[in-house]
Formats: C-alpha cells, structure tokens, sequence
C-alpha cells in the first residue's frame, strides 16, 4: 500500500488524517502554506469557538437545505464529541451563556500543538509548502517548494481544500477548476456589509450597536454588529448576510423588545421645544449611536407617530450588497451533494473524498462553521477506511 493523501491542513483534513492514523492507515498531509492551519489560528485568535452545545436536532437546521447530507456526519461527531476530544488532547473547556463552546486558554494555538503532537505520535507525515494543481491521471499533481508538479499515487485521499475566503491563509478555491466535478458558485458566507456612511457617522465607526434585532429575507438575526468604516460588522449582521447576498434588503429594528403600538404611544408624549432626536432619547431610551442610525436611514421622517414607529421598528438599511468574497468568515458553494455518496465520496473518482468548507453548505458563526468541518472530516476519515477495507 502506498498510504493515504490528505490535501490540505486545515481541521477538516486533519481531522481526517487523525481517524486514519488511528485506525492503523500511513497518512500524509500536503498544504500548500508553510504551515498548516493558518486560518484555524486567525479565527481562534479572539476566542476559539470550538462548537455549540446544543442536540443534534437543534443544531443541524442551522445547516439549513445542507443538513440532511452532512447530518451524518454530525451526528457521529456532535457537540459534546468534540469537547470530549479537545478535553482528551489536554484542552479543558467551558460553555459560554449563549451555549457557545470554548477552551478555557481561549485560543488555538495550545489546542493546534497538542493536536500536531498525538499525530506526530501517530506517525501521520506533514508535507508544507506542496501544493495540489490538479490530476495526472489516476494520480494527484503535487508541486514542492522548488520543483515543478509530479505525480503521487496514493491507495486513497481526502480533499479538505477550503473554501474561497482569506485567500492569504491558503484557502483560494483555485482547485474547483481541477477537480473535474461541476461546482456550485463561491459566495460570501457569514460576511460584512458595505454602507457608504455619511459625514455625521464619523464619530460612531467601531461602536457595537446592540439590543437590536436584523432580517433580509427570510433570515433573522438578534446578535450584535459593528459600525465600521467599511460598514457593518459582527455576528448579528453575518447571520442575515445570506439574504443580503441574495438580494434582499437589509432591515434594523431598533427596538425589538416593543411593539409598533408601544413605540407609537411613547412618540406621542409631548415634545415640547426638544429636538426630535432628544425626544427619541427621553421617550424611548434610544443610545446616541442607535439614534444616529435611525437619522442615518430614516429621514425625511413622516409627520405621524404610527409612521414614525413603524419605520423604527423596520428601518431600511442603505446597503451595497456583502463585502468582498476573500474578506467573508466563510463561503457558501463548491461541491455539491450530487458529485458525493454517502461518505463524501466523489462519485467520479473513487477512493477520493471531500470534507470541509470546500462542500456546498454554509452555516452562522457561533460553533457550527468549526463542528462541520471537524465532523465532515472524521466521516471523510472512516468513509477512506471502509473503503479501503472493501
């Protein structure tokens, strides 16, 4: 047996290269980068969110129309599996309020080393600087750091090639032109809006706007953003960014724990000589930056209080669309379910598998972008043992 290739170091392929080793395969790991993970340490640099405590059956529809195929997979390795295995690599960790799950060093590196320690261990090789560029023949196309691309024949290997954001961490998407299956278009996931903000919003640029509530489309968010000069920013924001990428407006509701009625009422109140900003203080403890949005998006305002209300309760955000694709926490499309069996692997090519973000499917932040990947991993892993096995 000539062992078992995994293309790409980020958690899917590790991941799969740990279950492989486990189960007694030679496993060797190929990035492109110098080294491996890159952009699982930028992401764990403010707080690795390892998973979302929560049941399988409240955590797949977050997965949305992708959740019946990666389910599988996730039910195997769930939430509470992967805190056992972080735990089991020395890394105790904790539940947030929001039931967001994290190792108590809050950050990726102490959990990355210990994990490239057990597959050391485990004698799973790592090759840096190699870089996948297609097929030669039934062979992958590899080139090293100085070399131009030759073949290497491999029993079987799991493609865990990212997605197409943070394109300077290793993930690109250049390898949907070579992968000889049709993929669906990359798109930006979990991404920042873009405002063109008046003058008068200067002062305000790196504020958190919070206790609002956001839609576009049919997606709602109650998270928290950031006003930005480049635009929105944040987790409350990244969880409406689908619609926004599919063309819905995005709407504000600046108060989303009243109703239209309520808000209508308190605008009533006299005003005497105050300005209409100082009464959307008084009447409706509205912070100055959230006021400045409502002027920012809501003007010319109406003469009535039910108008008025209304429109602060759905407040229609002057947007310019997602930002740029490579700038996105993640991306929507790439291989879709059809080109895959049910252990990710590619119906044209056998013996090859797919894990990651480099599958068509797309999930908010908060745990379920990290659970996805390590879960479609480990499938991808015991699916090349099996087949192996055959």
């Amino acid at each position: 047996m000539s062992g078992v290739a995994v293309i790409g170091g980020g958690p899917a392929g590790l991941a799969a290269a740990e279950v492989m080793a486990q189960a007694g395969a030679q496993v060797t790991v190929y990035d492109a980068k110098p080294t491996v993970a890159r952009k699982f340490l930028m992401a764990g640099k403010s707080g690795l969110n390892l998973t979302k405590a929560e049941d399988v059956g409240t955590l797949l529809p977050h997965y949305a129309e992708a959740a019946h195929w990666l389910g599988p997979a996730i039910k195997a390795w769930d939430a509470a599996a992967i805190s056992d295995w972080a735990q089991g690599l020395g890394q105790e960790v904790f539940t947030g309020t929001t039931g967001r799950v994290f190792p108590k060093a809050m950050k990726a590196s102490p959990l990355l080393r210990a994990w490239l320690q057990r597959l050391d261990d485990l004698g799973v090789e790592m090759r840096t600087r190699h870089r996948w560029t297609g097929w030669d023949g039934d062979a992958l196309s590899i080139s090293g750091p100085s070399s131009a691309p030759v073949p290497i024949t491999a029993d079987a290997v799991v493609l865990a090639c990212g997605g197409a954001s943070w394109a300077r961490l290793g993930s690109d998407g250049a390898w949907a032109d070579w992968i000889g299956v049709g993929t669906a278009p990359f798109g930006a996931a979990n991404a920042a809006v873009a405002v063109n903000w008046s003058d008068h919003m200067a002062r305000h640029m790196g504020h958190p706007i919070k206790g609002v509530a956001w839609r576009a489309g049919s997606y709602r968010s109650r998270g928290e953003a950031v006003a930005s000069r480049r635009g929105l920013e944040g987790g409350g924001v990244y969880s409406v960014s689908r619609g926004v990428r599919e063309g819905a407006d995005l709407f504000l509701d600046l108060l989303p724990d009243m109703n239209v009625d309520d808000v209508a009422t308190r605008l009533d109140r006299p005003r005497g000589k105050a300005s209409f900003s100082n009464h959307l203080r008084k009447v409706l403890k509205l912070s100055p930056l959230k006021i400045a949005l409502a002027q920012e998006w809501g003007r010319p305002w109406p003469d009535e209080a039910l108008r008025v209300a209304r429109r602060l309760k759905k407040l229609r955000v002057a947007q310019h669309g997602v930002r740029p694709m490579d700038e996105a926490i993640s991306t929507a499309g790439g291989v879709p379910a059809v080109a895959l069996d049910d252990r990710l692997m590619l119906r044209s090519r056998p013996g090859v598998f797919c894990a990651g973000e480099m599958l068509d499917w797309e999930a908010p932040t908060g745990g379920y972008l990290l659970t996805a990947c390590l879960a479609t991993g480990r499938w991808a892993g015991q699916g090349v043992m099996d087949y192996l096995r055959i």
